[in-house]
C-alpha cells in the first residue's frame, strides 16, 4: 500500500495555492473538469511522492470552505494505492467494513474509517477486469 494524497475542498484556489508554495509545496499539475464544473489542483513536498489535492468546485458558493462544507467537509478524503483491490476491498469486508463505493470499474473504492473519514482506495497500474460480486454491488450510504 501507498499513501497518494489528502484532498481538501477550497473557495479561493490561487489563495490556497500561494500558502501552500509558501509553506514549501510546489503545483505539480492541474486539472478542470467543465463537464463535473471542478478544477483539482495537486502540490507536494519536492522529491515526495504525496500530494495534497485541492479541489474547487464552481461556481464557488458564499462564504470559506469551511462555511460551505460545514462539519468539516472541506477536507475530502485520503487516498492510497493498493497493488489488488479486489482482494484489499475483501479483506476489509471480512473484518466488517462497509465498502460505500465498490471497485464495479476494477480501478476505484471507497471506504469509511469508523469516525466516517473517506478513504479512497485505487488500484496500482491498470484497472482491473470488472469481475463479480463487484461489478454489480451498488453503493451503499455516502463516501
Amino acid at each position: 500500500m501507498q499513501f497518494l494524497h489528502a484532498m481538501l475542498r477550497v473557495h479561493d484556489p490561487e489563495a490556497s495555492v500561494a500558502f501552500f508554495m509558501l509553506l514549501g509545496l510546489e503545483e505539480r499539475r492541474r486539472m478542470d473538469n467543465a463537464g463535473g464544473r471542478f478544477t483539482l489542483i495537486f502540490l507536494g513536498v519536492p522529491g515526495e511522492d504525496a500530494e495534497v489535492e485541492l479541489t474547487y468546485n464552481w461556481p464557488p458558493e458564499d462564504g470559506s470552505a469551511s462555511e460551505q462544507y460545514g462539519g468539516g467537509r472541506n477536507f475530502g478524503h485520503l487516498a492510497y494505492r493498493v497493488d489488488d483491490i479486489y482482494a484489499h476491498c475483501q479483506r476489509l469486508m471480512d473484518g466488517g467494513v462497509t465498502i460505500n463505493r465498490p471497485p464495479r470499474d476494477g480501478r476505484m473504492a471507497f471506504v469509511k474509517s469508523p469516525d466516517g473519514i473517506s478513504i479512497e482506495l485505487l488500484q496500482k497500474g491498470d484497472a482491473l477486469a470488472p469481475a463479480e460480486p463487484w461489478a454489480s454491488m451498488p453503493n451503499e450510504g455516502s463516501w
